[in-house]
């Protein structure tokens, strides 16, 4: 069942006076497009409930039909019209990936406008948002989606979501191949070996960090006897020594009497607190011992901890969406996990010198309790001279457009997968696919737009890219993948952000 959130109303007869007031609107909205712009889209937008929706897998924007379509691992599950770049600013073809997110934005570069929901896929500005729809591209280079879709759409992405601009509408087609990615089911398990093992270690820390606090405590309790007895020593030394002194100086035979008893009680109360510190340390020195151990035990335990929590990390790591990235241009195979770059290596590809095209493969879902993966592909190329530009607002054919379901076609993925050569070695270092895994064949070089912060970044060279253009900036140099720009890039501010030129 399609639900639509803007629901047309059914035609019922109109009396002569309420026709008279249709037309009337009907030319005002007609000639109106600088009121469009100013105000909310009423375009409609479709989303399917036929089924339960799982989480966006990726979106594909079509510049000829002005539409976003959204899609899970099962179909698309929410689609609606789009404003993409005028001409001259034109939002470039390509594909890209969601690289921040935020509710409430407004552009440093055009005037302060608002971005609302942004979703940025370049840091040189290219986002998706919500802005008003006049029925044609009249973006600076963004695209703009209706308010209350924008919102929706932010609610429920997350940042990686694969989005696709192409020339003209595709749709995701499942595909299976020998030299496509496939699970490695022993990361698996060894990741969940080094998280016990994480775990376990954790605990062990814990307790030998208790018990080190306990033997600290028992050796402060075995030091008191201690303290006390050279205390009370102390102050027997000094009753010694005063007895001594009066001894000397006594004159008569009763003070010399009083001084000898008073010497001998201070002798023997020192002999006795002696003995009692001697007992007291002697009690000391194992819990000292003690505590010696049990700090070496917490400090090694601690050591494991921080090893075994790392190995985890490193394990789990495995098991995030891989991207592979194969240029026939550059002849070279990229690997990027989480917006880093992992590997890049030479590889093989059959009659180099004849296009292999564009294709988009996506691991959808584990099947086989985990042993197998699916694969879906996405094949598109760059159309004819300005086929990307959409055509200015036609009535008559802008609704049938949208209702012209995307081309499921895979003309030449199939012989791209057969025409690509992986070195063992390398298959060797990639780790296995998980969903939202990704294998990117295509004629293009490597975007200067990919670097700190992003995955793989591809510009059709052959469609308008007016709205990126404008915006360039210097590439990232910490990142191999970067490549030198084909004009000067944008002066900026020794102190500007990486977010200052949009």
């Amino acid at each position: 069942m399609i639900s639509r959130f803007v629901k047309r109303k059914r035609n019922q007869p109109l009396r002569p006076a309420y026709l008279l007031i249709a037309a009337l609107a009907a030319l005002i909205a007609a000639g109106d497009h600088a009121g469009a712009r100013g105000g909310r889209s009423e375009r409609r937008v479709e989303s399917v409930e036929s089924r339960i929706a799982g989480d966006p897998l990726m979106a594909i924007v079509s510049l000829q039909d002005q539409r976003i379509t959204v899609y899970d691992s099962n179909g698309w599950i929410l689609r609606a019209p789009v404003s993409s770049g005028q001409k001259g600013r034109e939002t470039p073809a390509g594909i890209f990936s969601i690289i921040q997110k935020e509710a409430e934005h407004y552009s440093n570069l055009y005037d302060d406008a608002y971005m609302p929901h942004m979703q940025r896929i370049t840091w040189s500005g290219i986002a998706l948002h919500g802005g008003p729809l006049p029925g044609y591209a009249a973006s600076h280079g963004c695209v703009r989606m209706p308010f209350d879709f924008a919102e929706r759409l932010f609610e429920n992405t997350r940042l990686g979501l694969r989005v696709i601009v192409a020339p003209t509408d595709v749709a995701p087609v499942e595909i299976a191949h020998p030299a496509l990615l496939k699970p490695k089911p022993d990361v698996v398990a060894l990741a969940a070996a080094r998280r016990a093992e994480a775990d376990e270690a954790a605990v062990k820390a814990d307790q030998a960090r208790l018990a080190s606090a306990k033997a600290y405590r028992e050796s402060t309790q075995a030091m008191m006897p201690v303290r006390v007895a050279e205390n009370l020593k102390r102050r027997a030394e000094t009753q010694l020594a005063a007895a001594e002194a009066a001894l000397g100086s006594a004159t008569s035979p009763e003070s010399k009497e009083q001084a000898e008893r008073a010497k001998a009680q201070a002798a023997t109360r020192i002999a006795e607190l002696q003995e009692q510190w001697a007992a007291a340390k002697a009690e000391l020195q194992p819990k000292l011992d003690a505590v010696t151990t049990a700090r070496e035990a917490a400090l090694a335990a601690e050591n494991a901890r921080i090893a075994a929590a790392e190995a985890a990390r490193q394990a789990a790591r495995e098991l995030e969406p891989v991207s592979v990235l194969i240029s026939r241009k550059t002849q070279r195979l990229y690997v990027r996990r989480a917006f880093e770059p992992i590997l890049e290596s030479p590889v093989t590809i059959q009659d180099p010198d004849r296009p292999i095209g564009t294709h988009v493969f996506t691991a959808t879902e584990q099947t086989d309790g985990g042993t197998g993966i699916r694969w879906s592909v996405v094949s598109f190329e760059s159309s004819r001279p300005n086929v990307g530009i959409a055509e200015a607002h036609d009535p008559a054919r802008g609704h049938r457009r949208h209702e012209v379901e995307p081309k499921k076609t895979e003309p030449s993925a199939i012989a791209a997968l057969d025409r690509v050569a992986i070195p063992q070695d390398v298959l060797d270092r990639i780790a296995g696919a998980t969903p939202r895994s990704s294998l990117v064949i295509t004629d293009e070089a490597l975007s200067s737009e990919t670097g700190k912060g992003t995955d793989f970044v591809v510009v059709m060279s052959g469609e308008p890219q007016g709205g990126i253009k404008m915006r360039r900036r210097a590439p990232p140099s910490e990142f191999p993948y970067a490549r030198a720009r084909d004009r000067r890039p944008f002066w900026s501010p020794p102190f500007a952000g990486p977010f200052s030129t949009w």
